[in-house]
């Protein structure tokens, strides 16, 4: 039995992106329940809709797609959320991930990534590579970690998840962990759930990221 497809809401100031969008989504089986053209209509339309995905543009007028991701996450938090950007390392994509979106795309996206990647987030999965998210971290993480010791979530954590947590940062993948661990590639998904539900992260983009700014990993080679 093939899962549902996911309803999806496009958010983004041009018509033009909104109408691409809509038509390379609905011709794939995809349905879009709605459009808005600014950050509040976003929230509005998502408070109402309960859309499974939301492509959700950075710059927007009235309000910008990063406090439109955050209230959306917010009053929806069975929705994913994916940013819109111009650039792949934008520091507003780095905030994006930290509040809780699944990845970006590019607005230059192909039709076929497109549709992928709404799916791919539908299923819980992050859509950023976890090598792209640390390259977004260490470009614009602060230069100060917080320490490990100073991060009370961490302390929730087993010898082996904080293991697994820091690889995650390194980017590996669950073969890789697995590879690294000597476990099974379902034992390492078990330990990627414990720390995603005890540090009450959504996917594995804001995993990285708490590797990171809790000084786990330190940026560079």
């Amino acid at each position: 039995m093939t899962a549902a497809e996911p309803r999806v809401l496009i958010a983004d100031d041009q018509a033009l992106v909104r109408a691409g969008f809509r038509l390379i989504l609905t011709v794939r089986g995809i349905e879009v329940a709605g459009e808005a053209a600014d950050g509040a209509e976003a929230v509005a339309a998502a408070r109402r809709l309960e859309p499974d995905v939301v492509l959700m543009d950075i710059r927007m007028p009235t309000m910008d797609g990063l406090e439109a991701a955050r209230l959306t996450l917010e009053h929806v938090p069975g929705c994913r959320v994916i940013m819109l950007t111009t650039f792949d390392l934008d520091r507003y994509v780095y905030t994006a991930l930290r509040l809780g979106a699944s990845g970006f795309l590019l607005k230059d996206v192909t039709p076929e990534h497109l549709a992928a990647a709404v799916r791919l987030v539908n299923t819980g999965d992050a859509l950023l590579a976890p090598s792209i998210t640390r390259r977004l971290v260490e470009r614009f993480a602060p230069g100060s970690p917080v320490p490990p010791s100073a991060h009370p979530e961490l302390s929730a954590l087993t010898p082996r998840e904080l293991e697994v947590l820091t690889l995650m940062g390194r980017g590996l993948s669950n073969a890789e962990l697995a590879r690294e661990l000597t476990l099974s590639e379902a034992t390492v998904k078990t330990h990627a759930a414990r720390i995603f539900m005890k540090l009450n992260l959504r996917d594995r983009a804001q995993a990285v990221v708490v590797a990171y700014e809790t000084g786990l990993i330190s940026p560079g080679p």
